[in-house]
């Protein structure tokens, strides 16, 4: 990405050419009675499914290694990675500095799976299947990582990126109690910390960049408010501090801290905030859940509503873009959540209640 990415930064934006290409895109992505059908399907029925649709070039590719789950999960981590490169392609001027700073989140996920198949003792091979390759990183980079035998070396690999001083902090929580949490959690800080470095804090509405910065902010927000619920409804003794994500518009770290001690005034907090309305769903499902299953899909719904929102508002502008991004990572994750849920055996009902449905 770099030298071609270097040269597209130095064009003008071609948003119409962009916007064009991604609605046609988002028109092909399966709908609500397509998740219905799949639910209802084995695993093999799934496999087949999606043999005859756009997935047809990554289920053909991958099926001599693969079959059943490992081979539906490892065919939608790949067609995702194909999108959104394309995106990167078709992108010029800051329109592509928006795509590809915002495509850094599979940076995460990378580092992440990496991390994760070290500390289970995974084999390299299912690891790197697992990856996603549509963030900043390079083959190069990612090969390094892939090679690290331990996760101390992968920490290390990173010293130079947007990772390392959080993930060296992180390591040696990491050494003293054995647990994945800190690591993942100064990972997904420093992107969604970074994500608006350089931008400016207060700009123009209805601008370009003002709309870019109103979705990462609102990103951010809700990421805040996931984590702290998750706090709150856990019980654990733990410092909110630890899990705030700055560069939002509806938390400051004090009230955060305060509220994750009381669910009822957070919910409170965000309904009396810009967020409200466009959260309703999200918050009665709060109210009514017995855990947080149902609030964080509703939530992954809202945000996804709010982005439909913005690119209606503002057709011609990143928000159109941004929200297909997030429109076809909730296909993958509901295909994926349907195969295993048929995998485990559990009713279409049961399945349902974990996918993201509008």
């Amino acid at each position: 990405m770099s030298s071609q990415g270097t040269a597209k930064r130095g064009r003008s934006s071609n948003y119409e050419y962009v916007i064009a290409r991604v609605r046609s895109r988002r028109a092909s992505l399966f709908d609500d009675d397509d998740y219905r059908k799949l639910v209802r399907m084995g695993t093999g029925e799934i496999a087949r499914f999606m043999e005859e649709t756009e997935y047809e070039t990554e289920m053909n590719a991958l099926g001599s290694r693969y079959s059943g789950v490992d081979l539906v999960e490892y065919a939608l981590n790949r067609n995702l990675a194909k999108h959104f490169e394309d995106l990167l392609k078709w992108s010029e001027g800051a329109l592509y500095d928006y795509i590809a700073r915002y495509l850094r989140k599979f940076d995460v996920w990378n580092v992440k799976t990496i991390i994760r198949g070290l500390y289970a003792g995974s084999d390299a091979t299912e690891v790197e299947d697992d990856l996603i390759r549509a963030g900043e990183f390079g083959e190069q980079r990612l090969d390094q990582l892939l090679n690290a035998g331990s996760i101390e070396e992968v920490v290390e690999r990173l010293d130079d990126t947007i990772f390392g001083d959080v993930l060296a902090d992180a390591y040696e929580v990491y050494e003293a109690e054995n647990v994945l949490v800190p690591l993942e959690n100064a990972v997904d800080r420093a992107f969604y910390e970074t994500l608006l470095d350089g931008l400016p804090s207060n700009p123009e509405i209805d601008s370009p960049t003002g709309l870019y910065v109103e979705f990462l902010q609102a990103e951010v927000d809700f990421r805040n408010l996931r984590n702290a619920l998750r706090l709150a409804r856990s019980g654990a003794d733990m410092d909110p501090a630890e899990y705030y994500i700055s560069g939002g518009k509806l938390f400051d770290e004090q009230s955060l801290a305060q509220l994750t001690a009381n669910v009822d005034g957070l919910v409170a907090a965000v309904r009396e905030s810009t967020y409200g309305d466009d959260l309703d769903a999200a918050l009665n499902a709060l109210e009514d859940a017995e855990n947080l299953i149902e609030f964080e899909r509703a939530l992954d719904a809202a945000l996804l509503e709010y982005a439909d929102k913005l690119s209606n508002r503002y057709p011609l502008s990143v928000c159109p873009v941004l929200s297909y991004i997030l429109a076809k990572e909730r296909e993958v994750d509901n295909i994926r959540a349907i195969a295993r849920g048929r995998e485990a055996g559990l009713e279409p009902d049961e399945i349902e209640q974990e996918l993201v449905i509008l």
